[in-house]
């Protein structure tokens, strides 16, 4: 019989809730004595429970040394697991190089020129002098094995035993002094990566070898080797190599020659025979004993090429831009991806002067202020308003270390990513005049502070850029929106900086060639700038491929000139009275902003006149910290004896905003003149004395005065013995420019 409403329910329930009339009461009792026996009894189920899991796992219980064993295995399981997903996650963003048509891009052979048409170098292989594997002479080979990698053959990528042998040696001697990776890795390294020195370059290198030998057979792989390797000169492999050292193939080369190549491989810049001839053949030397030692040849067989060292081809004047031209490689490759053609001429427009100027300037300020400074590394970018880059240093020495830091190195730029937040603001209302307050300000939990500590009130914003205060770029990020920063460095072209409370102090990384380019804008007035380094490309039968001023983007339009005068107006303070006084020339008004990272681990100086746009980086590969390197100390040394050198000429042109210095505009107005009367007499009718400066003028007569006290005139008597005047080169302390002749000879007698 179904139970009417209300009358039906559970025992406990029933239990629990007692009748009285028309309502129910809570019997609060029971429900205690209930909620009690659930618990007892779950508490029971679980100890049975847990007693039957230990008596279990008891079986396995050991103790003693095993126990111990056991930990260190399990512990060591545990920690491999998780270096093992460690360098996975390091290893994938190398993976997606290998997507790339890399294969391809070892088919180009591009001969480049300078930008007057000068054949300056080469990069690719010589299709028309490729040498197979099976023409390669067996001493050649067994030299490279014996040096490089004696178990080639044997191992699958990575040499375990030859990486433990040089780690001891290493340990050894506290240095490195071996190298333990494998011929496969170093191809990998070759292939894939940028030759800088990190962990996480060597985790991606090892798991590139496996995939090259998965892919690869071993003679592909060292066929390879032999012709991507860079063996100095600016030749990649041996038969380029061996061209340049001795005018030969390399399959004509004898024991001696090949001992020197193969000594070439590990460090071209140390052993370069056209560098150091003596090292070189020392370096032969002990590539011999290792032959010796792996067995391949004896003793005796080896004895005649210690006695007859190789000879090479006189190559004291030869010089080639490497750094740039491995920059300019890329873009031939990029340029002429999928079009078919691999045999090319490419036009440039490196200014082989500057270049050498730019090399020297770097080399100077690391050769004087590098140890005591504790930094090993600089680099430098200069380019014209338009982004032709006119020079392109890549580093300290391009036989040591061919790693591009002006290209691919990205660095902290610190303050000198102020100048964006800077236009950003002046887009928002601001004005150089606006006064800005130097107080504590917090984005989050974090607080800048100042470079000298303490704070200085209210101010002018552009004296607050001056002294490149860090609280006030931080306040007015802040205050007009970092979003509206974020998109003004997109516009540049800078896609890789993100929204962070510290982005106004520089705290993502940039190479000096993208960052370079950012300053370009503002020296071009605010139009749109790419550097390139390439203006025309050819095939081989003559054809014009590309043309930059056809086929490239044309600049627009991307900030109002008005706010570019005013950031250029106060940039210029930075210079004359702000923290890059180093970087005042005497000849021109220079604009520019220093730039120093946290811990003083990058120092930057940015900056431009109305001629040339140029940038200076000096830090340590290793991202150790420098003796209190900063951007106005030798960034802005570097920046200013390479603007020395790179005006021929007074007659600059005026950056937007800024007045013109004195000295220019004296030129300027004498151009004018000069103009005027050609424009009336013809240039014919003028004295060439007339068109030269007052400064060029004032040399001769000071040359005629010597000639004729020291009667080396032209009425001297002819049986007087002839001496050659010498006439001292100004130096470029004294702020005068240099004509575009002397550019050369002036870098070459440094």
């Amino acid at each position: 019989m179904p139970c009417r409403r209300n009358d039906c329910g559970s025992p406990v329930r029933d239990w629990i809730f007692k009748k009285t009339g028309r309502k129910k009461r809570v019997n609060w009792l029971a429900l205690d004595s209930s909620i009690d026996a659930g618990l007892f009894g779950t508490w029971a189920e679980f100890r049975d429970w847990w007693s039957a899991y230990s008596s279990f796992f008891a079986r396995f219980q050991i103790s003693g040394y095993r126990r111990l064993f056991n930990e260190a295995l399990s512990e060591s399981a545990t920690m491999g697991t998780g270096a093992l997903i460690v360098m996975l996650a390091f290893a994938i963003p190398a993976f997606e190089e290998t997507r790339t048509a890399w294969q391809t891009a070892g088919k180009f052979s591009v001969t480049f020129l300078d930008r007057y048409g000068n054949e300056i170098g080469k990069r690719g292989i010589l299709h028309s002098d490729a040498v197979p594997l099976d023409e390669i002479p067996d001493i050649m080979i067994k030299a490279t094995l014996a040096t490089e990698d004696r178990r080639f053959f044997t191992h699958f990528g990575i040499d375990f035993l030859g990486t433990f042998r040089a780690l001891v040696e290493n340990v050894r001697a506290n240095d490195v002094v071996q190298g333990g990776s494998s011929i496969t890795q170093q191809l990998a390294k070759n292939l894939f990566l940028s030759p800088e020195r990190s962990l996480k370059r060597k985790i991606n290198e090892a798991f590139l070898a496996l995939w090259l030998e998965a892919r690869l057979s071993k003679r592909e792989i060292l066929k390879l080797y032999l012709d991507r390797a860079y063996m100095g000169g600016g030749a990649f492999g041996v038969e380029a190599a061996s061209q340049f050292y001795f005018g030969k193939s390399v399959r004509d080369v004898n024991l001696a020659e090949a001992a020197m190549l193969a000594g070439l491989f590990k460090a071209p810049a140390r052993y370069a025979p056209h560098l150091d001839l003596p090292a070189s053949r020392g370096r032969a030397n002990v590539i011999l004993t290792n032959m010796v030692e792996a067995g391949y040849l004896t003793e005796g067989q080896v004895h005649g090429a210690r006695l007859n060292p190789a000879e090479i081809l006189n190559r004291n004047d030869f010089y080639t831009p490497d750094w740039f031209l491995d920059y300019a490689f890329e873009q031939v490759r990029e340029l002429m991806r999928d079009r078919g053609e691999f045999v090319l001429t490419a036009r440039t427009t490196v200014d082989i002067g500057l270049q050498k100027a730019g090399e020297a300037a770097v080399q100077n300020v690391l050769r004087q202020y590098g140890r005591a400074r504790r930094v090993r590394q600089g680099a430098l970018v200069a380019m014209e308003k338009d982004g032709a880059v006119r020079a392109l240093v890549g580093g300290r020495d391009y036989g040591e270390s061919q790693f591009n830091r002006a290209a691919h190195a990205y660095r902290q730029p610190g303050s000198s990513f102020k100048p964006y937040v800077y236009l950003t603001a002046l887009e928002n209302g601001y004005t150089p005049e606006t006064i800005v307050l130097d107080g504590p300000v917090s984005c989050g939990r974090w607080s800048p502070r100042n470079y000298s500590g303490g704070f200085r009130g209210r101010m002018p914003m552009k004296y607050a850029l001056m002294r490149s205060l860090n609280t006030v770029a931080v306040r007015l990020s802040l205050a007009v929106g970092r979003e509206k920063v974020l998109a003004n460095v997109h516009k540049i072209g800078f896609t890789q900086v993100k929204k962070t409370c510290s982005m106004a102090l520089g705290d993502t990384g940039l190479t000096l060639l993208e960052h370079t380019g950012g300053f370009a804008v503002f020296a071009g007035g605010g139009m749109s700038v790419k550097p390139y380094g390439i203006e025309e490309i050819r095939n081989s039968h003559g054809k014009v491929l590309y043309v930059h001023e056809r086929d490239a983007p044309k600049p627009r339009r991307i900030f109002e000139l008005k706010k570019i005068e005013q950031l250029n107006s106060m940039l210029a303070l930075v210079v004359s009275s702000g923290t890059a006084r180093r970087a005042q020339l005497p000849f021109t008004t220079a604009v520019g902003k220093t730039g120093t990272s946290s811990a003083w681990r990058d120092g930057w100086f940015m900056g431009f006149t109305g001629q040339y746009v140029a940038g200076t980086w000096f830090g340590n590969d290793n991202y150790s910290p420098t003796a209190r390197v900063t951007g106005g100390n030798l960034p802005a040394m570097a920046w200013k004896e390479f603007m020395m050198f790179a005006h021929a000429t007074y007659d600059i042109p005026q950056i937007p905003g800024v007045p013109l210095n004195p000295v220019q505009l004296a030129e300027q107005q004498r151009v004018a003149a000069l103009r005027r009367i050609e424009a009336t007499l013809g240039r014919s009718a003028m004295p060439a004395l007339f068109r030269l400066s007052p400064d060029t003028r004032k040399a001769l007569e000071e040359l005629r005065t010597l000639l004729k006290e020291s009667g080396q005139t032209p009425l001297a008597k002819e049986n007087q013995p002839r001496r050659e005047a010498t006439v001292p080169r100004r130096s470029t302390s004294l702020g005068a420019p240099v004509g575009a002749g002397d550019r050369e000879r002036r870098t070459t007698l440094r």
